[in-house]
């Protein structure tokens, strides 16, 4: 059964299938389909969760073992499977026809793979897996569907664009929907839900600064500490708001965490990062070396650190909002965190 996005939500409601492919090369609207399924998956008791990566050296027999097994703690589960390649290859093929001939009864498979090629598409795997279940294709919103797209996301996050400003949007981040997404809650913690000004705008996603946030946020990965506080103190002499900061910096130790959580499970960290769509290519590298140098408890003091500040910039606590941002961007950069064994 094909899908649209659009049409998933009410299809969830109405029942469950047994299988969901999704394939896509656009990360954000790929995220967020997968994140309907599972959350209306929990909703209806689904609680337990097995991520699978199909790479190169993965054994397709753990499929049908997880098929086969049953959890100790709930009947009901997803198995959270990504073929990065978009192959899976001879035994793979097998091994999802066999899936699709006795899909087990409270399990939901969920695939997720690359744009698919007419080959793939005509395959005796992929066949099988959309008799059984439902297939969601993603398509890039590109040329004049990206003004709308934007304008109606700004307007479900409680924010209402003055004339021009989401066609100035859309011109600042060339139909990346990651980017725009992440500027549209930019300007929602800055001035909160109401009418958006072209002036705010221009203020929120200018990239004219000598120091920006992303910039910081990579040279604390990098462990470059008194290079972070550099930064952060142009940041602030450029009239930086503390909250776009905090924003951005709270953001990478939330994904870190997440990440260590997976690594705490027996993941490596190149296995955890590959398993994530928001991790970029030339970011990885970033990523993995904050991850193998701080350490889970370290992480969790970050993001009460990040609370603090958060009420600290509202008003809601005596500190000053800047020297919590340097604490949290010196600890983030590994001068004050414990190092992993």
């Amino acid at each position: 059964m094909r899908l649209r996005s659009n049409e998933l939500k009410n299809k969830l409601k109405q029942g469950l299938q047994p299988v969901y492919v999704i394939t896509g090369d656009e990360p954000l609207q790929m995220d967020e389909v997968a994140d309907l399924i599972r959350s209306e998956a929990r909703t209806q008791g689904f609680t337990d969760r097995t991520i699978l990566e199909a790479d190169r050296r993965f054994d397709w027999n753990e499929l049908n073992n997880e098929a086969d097994s049953l959890s100790l703690f709930a009947q009901q589960r997803i198995i959270d499977l990504r073929i990065p390649s978009g192959k899976p290859g001879a035994s793979g093929s097998k091994a999802l026809v066999e899936y699709a001939a006795r899909p087990p009864q409270d399990t939901i498979l969920l695939l997720t793979m690359p744009k698919l090629e007419r080959s793939q598409s005509n395959s005796k795997w992929f066949k099988a897996l959309d008799k059984v279940g439902a297939v969601i294709q993603i398509w890039p919103i590109e040329g004049q569907r990206l003004p709308p797209w934007i304008e109606q996301r700004m307007r479900n996050s409680g924010l209402i664009p003055e004339p021009g400003v989401v066609s100035l949007l859309a011109e600042r981040v060339e139909g990346n929907l990651l980017a725009a997404s992440q500027e549209i809650e930019k300007l929602l913690l800055l001035h909160g839900p109401g009418v958006v000004t072209i002036k705010q705008l221009a203020e929120a996603v200018s990239d004219s600064a000598r120091y920006d946030v992303f910039n910081l946020v990579d040279s604390a990965l990098q462990g470059k500490t008194a290079y972070c506080i550099k930064i952060l103190n142009g940041l602030r002499g450029e009239g930086t708001p503390a909250p776009v900061v905090l924003w951005a910096l709270s953001r990478e130790i939330r994904l870190l965490s997440e990440l260590s959580h997976e690594t705490g499970k027996g993941r490596s960290p190149q296995q955890a990062i590959a398993a994530r769509r928001d991790v970029w290519d030339k970011r990885k590298q970033l990523v993995t070396a904050g991850l193998q140098r701080l350490s889970s408890n370290g992480l969790r003091g970050l993001l009460i650190l990040c609370g603090r500040t958060d009420r600290a910039i509202k008003g809601r606590d005596k500190s000053d909002p800047w020297q919590l941002l340097q604490e949290i961007t010196t600890r983030l950069s590994g001068k004050a965190i414990i190092a992993r064994p």
